[in-house]
Order: C-alpha cells, then sequence, then structure tokens
C-alpha cells in the first residue's frame, strides 16, 4: 500500500519552532519530488514548499520563505519541513504529497499523485 504519513504537528506558542516530518512507505521517494500543503479553516489549500528529487531544488512561499526549510533523507524515505519562528498565520493541517520527479517540484496540488492525511499545527499563545 502507497501511503505518506505526516508527524510532528502540535500546539506551539508564537515565535517558536516545530519540525515536520512526512514518511513514505510502499515506494521509494528517490524518484519523487515532494511538497507541503497547508490548508487553514475558511482558506483555499496554499503550497508552502516543495523539493526536487536528489535536492537539485526547492521552493517556498513568500509567506513562509527565510523562517521554513524543506529536506530530505532519502535512505530514511522521508521529508522535513522545519519551521522557525511560527506566527498565528501558520495555524493549519499541513499536508505532505508526492510528484514524479519530471514536474520538477511545483505549485499546483492537482500534479501530485500521493497524498498525506495530515498534521494539524496550531500557533498560539
Amino acid at each position: 500500500q502507497l501511503q505518506l504519513v505526516e508527524s510532528g504537528g502540535g500546539l506551539v506558542q508564537p515565535g517558536k519552532s516545530l519540525r515536520l516530518s512526512c514518511a513514505a512507505s510502499g515506494f521509494s521517494l528517490r524518484s519523487y519530488a515532494v511538497g507541503w500543503f497547508r490548508q487553514a479553516p475558511g482558506k483555499e489549500q496554499e503550497m508552502v514548499s516543495c523539493i526536487n528529487m536528489r535536492d537539485i531544488g526547492t521552493k517556498y512561499a513568500d509567506s513562509v520563505k527565510g523562517r521554513f526549510t524543506i529536506s530530505r533523507d532519502d535512505a530514511q524515505n522521508k521529508v522535513y519541513l522545519q519551521m522557525n519562528r511560527l506566527n498565528p498565520e501558520d495555524t493549519a493541517v499541513y499536508y505532505c504529497a508526492a510528484q514524479p520527479a519530471y514536474y520538477g517540484g511545483s505549485y499546483y496540488s492537482e500534479e501530485y499523485d500521493y497524498w498525506g492525511q495530515g498534521t494539524q499545527v496550531t500557533v498560539s499563545s
């Protein structure tokens, strides 16, 4: 069974950090670009960050640039999202998704084939 599982979400105070993990099972992430998306209540889903295979390239939404870092460990079959200086606007359900590498890591959710179930991140004092 092919699946992605996110972990690492939770409740955190503004200014603090969290690291999200995305673990793949049933397939290897080596040949996939991986993206992190988020959706807050009442808002559209947005791409947060994506990383191409073999760390060829990364992309970030303007809202997280300089605060979030995406990385991958193909040996562990995982992708991570380090989130620093969190603020209440970062509160959302965060999803990881995988797409064939030829997309190069894209902003468009419809170009991703596999999705995790999501992990809640809440930033509040």
